[in-house]
């Protein structure tokens, strides 16, 4: 029995991927300012700034959480106590954190403010979950190595506190000792003290197929593992990226309260698409109308990585989906600015935009129109029309289109 539908909480490194989380479909945005978010080159918002994204956000009736997630030294807590002072008096619905002294500092300053514990904290287990409960916090995000009978158990040790799971972007390996290589590459938990210090081995590699580099260990004999390879090089320590999007109705089902997905440092673009197919497939929970091969084929577009489960499923086992190939990729031209008039749009250029290539309009909902060749025009910054418009620059599109509204992307 399905009580609530999951609150989809989206990723907002600034002003215009928090617009494009909301165009495309957000319940909720996790945002940073410019220090103590543990993501120092996204930009983030300024005080200011932060009014007007709560303003956006709360128009479309979704909510803003501020990310105050540093694990912070001695030296930085007269920063985090000036942050907290300007958030008790700012919109924000909720504060995410991870260290306790932070904690006690914002139940100090921000009384008023609803708290929820990052991932950071590593919450695997109901006894963690009760300490947090008694000191008020509402919702935990868990620990991203557990899987879904460990979530599942949770939900329902404290049906009063609300969880929430990253559902999908680039996993981490490790926090201040607390590494997942074991658990990845041989199912034995270094935190359960059976690391088998696989950061210690030898390996080479074996052969490369398909963007894949098989690995064997010094030790053993065959294939160990695989890490992703393109090029000369390969991303030896790069995990896999996580990807759920399959297990949307088990989620719901669980009393999941948010369902998170990575990628404050992403494009505007990126945000766009992960954000539409989430969105789109947690309303198809609702309607029984799932479509798990069009949201993978979506998401394949927008991946740099395999796409994993990750540690959900039992056992250590792993299903994987590559990314497209580059050739087949279906890459982002523009975004829609404003409307000119009736006809003419302002247009964002962010790959080579050419006039003789039909493309399509990413309408939220996974609705994907095309505009065939000879039903638009392209014009250049001065109005002159043009073959093709270059990326980094702006220009116009002329077309008699139903599906445009500013904000959205253009692909093709």
């Amino acid at each position: 029995m399905i009580k609530k539908l999951p609150e989809l909480l989206c990723p907002a490194g600034d002003m215009d991927r928090l617009d494009s989380a909301l165009l495309y479909g957000a319940d909720a945005c996790y945002l940073g300012g410019k220090k103590h978010s543990l993501r120092a080159s996204s930009g983030g918002f300024d005080w200011k700034e932060l009014e007007i994204a709560c303003a956006k956000a709360h128009a479309k009736n979704a909510s803003i959480y501020y990310t105050l997630n540093i694990l912070p030294h001695e030296q930085h807590l007269a920063g985090v106590e000036e942050s907290l002072e300007h958030l008790a008096e700012s919109s924000v619905d909720g504060l995410i954190i991870a260290d306790p002294g932070v904690l006690r500092m914002a139940r100090r300053i921000a009384p008023n403010k609803s708290i929820h514990l990052s991932t950071q904290a590593n919450t695997s287990n109901s006894e963690a979950v009760g300490f947090w409960h008694d000191l008020g916090i509402e919702r935990v995000n868990v620990a991203r190595e557990l899987g879904a009978h460990a979530i599942s158990k949770l939900t329902k040790a404290y049906p009063a506190m609300e969880f929430e799971v990253f559902v999908h972007g680039a996993m981490c390996l490790a926090l201040s000792g607390r590494c997942l290589l074991s658990s990845w590459m041989s199912q034995r938990p270094a935190n359960l003290g059976e690391c088998t210090h696989p950061c210690r081995f030898e390996y080479k590699g074996l052969e490369v197929q398909d963007m894949r580099l098989t690995v064997e260990e010094g030790m053993r004999e065959g294939p160990t593992w695989d890490v992703t390879h393109e090029g000369p090089h390969s991303a030896f320590w790069a995990p896999e990226d996580l990807c759920l999007v399959k297990y949307m109705h088990w989620f719901a089902k669980n009393n999941v309260a948010s369902l998170k997905i990575e990628g404050r440092m992403k494009t505007p673009s990126y945000v766009a698409h992960v954000v539409d197919v989430y969105r789109t497939a947690i309303n198809d929970v609702a309607t029984k109308q799932f479509r798990y091969d069009e949201y993978i084929r979506e998401l394949q577009n927008t991946a740099s990585r395999n796409l994993s489960t990750g540690f959900f499923l039992p056992k250590g086992h792993r299903k994987s989906v590559p990314p497209l190939p580059k050739k087949d990729c279906t890459p982002i031209v523009a975004k829609l600015v404003q409307k000119e008039n009736d006809s003419k749009w302002q247009i964002a250029v962010r790959s080579p935009f050419r006039a003789d290539r039909p493309v399509q309009v990413m309408v939220p909902g996974l609705k994907r129109p095309v505009l065939p060749v000879g039903s638009f025009q392209l014009e250049n910054h001065r109005g002159e029309e043009v073959d093709v418009v270059h990326p980094g620059m702006f220009g116009f599109i002329r077309c008699e289109s139903e599906h445009f509204a500013e904000g959205l992307f253009l692909r093709g």
